[in-house]
């Protein structure tokens, strides 16, 4: 294994709790009670599959609008920062001192990424930065963790995958990637389990499972 690809909401920074508490706003003020599955649904994915989820939440609302509502919402309250999740400082300088190649790849615009990348003290720790808005399929299609790979020039079968979200862990399998999940907001299912390394409490814990 050469290369590592990191999700950033809820893997790196402690960001989901922060979409989720707008995002019920948001259903709030429509009089709409969001479901218990709608965090697993949300989770990690961008694009059309986020859209179809909104437009099946929020029926009667442009999904677009408020997904712009929300993403604007989540951006003011991201301007000072947010909590790194535990592990992220040791995972990432154990990965540099063995060799990797360190990337992200997040459903998040770039320049949310950049922007807390950099209020975290985390912009010189990644080679490659890769959102979700630069492919066609948003996860859990591979499209973004192949692109990753692409621009980190591994081979997608030589890159670990770190993910915290459903979609994202199918993404990085069918990516052909080695996938390990950090549960953020939802436990994985038989299923995802089938689809991962392991699945660790945290991302130190991960390293150790890991490290060479």
């Amino acid at each position: 294994m050469r290369g590592a690809i990191f999700d950033m909401d809820g893997l790196l920074i402690d960001s989901e709790r922060i979409w989720q508490s707008q995002w019920r706003a948001l259903a709030g003020e429509r009089g709409i009670t969001l479901g218990e599955t709608f965090a697993a649904e949300i989770c990690g994915t961008s694009g059309e599959l986020t859209r179809t989820v909104l437009r099946r939440y929020f029926q009667n609302d442009d999904p677009a609008e408020v997904l712009r509502e929300c993403s604007a919402r989540v951006h003011r309250l991201e301007e000072d920062g947010v909590p790194l999740k535990p592990g992220v400082r040791t995972i990432l300088g154990g990965l540099r001192a063995a060799g990797y190649r360190i990337a992200v790849a997040s459903s998040s615009p770039m320049d949310m990424i950049r922007h807390n990348l950099r209020a975290d003290g985390l912009e010189d720790c990644f080679d490659v930065l890769t959102s979700g808005r630069e492919v066609t399929n948003g996860k859990p299609a591979p499209d973004v963790f192949l692109l990753a790979a692409e621009r980190l020039g591994i081979p997608p079968e030589e890159c670990w995958v770190f993910e915290d979200s459903f979609s994202g862990v199918e993404a990085g399998w069918r990516a052909g990637c080695r996938a390990v999940m950090i549960p953020d907001l939802v436990q994985p299912t038989d299923a995802v389990r089938g689809m991962c390394f392991g699945v660790f409490a945290d991302l130190a814990a991960a390293w150790e499972a890991i490290r060479p």
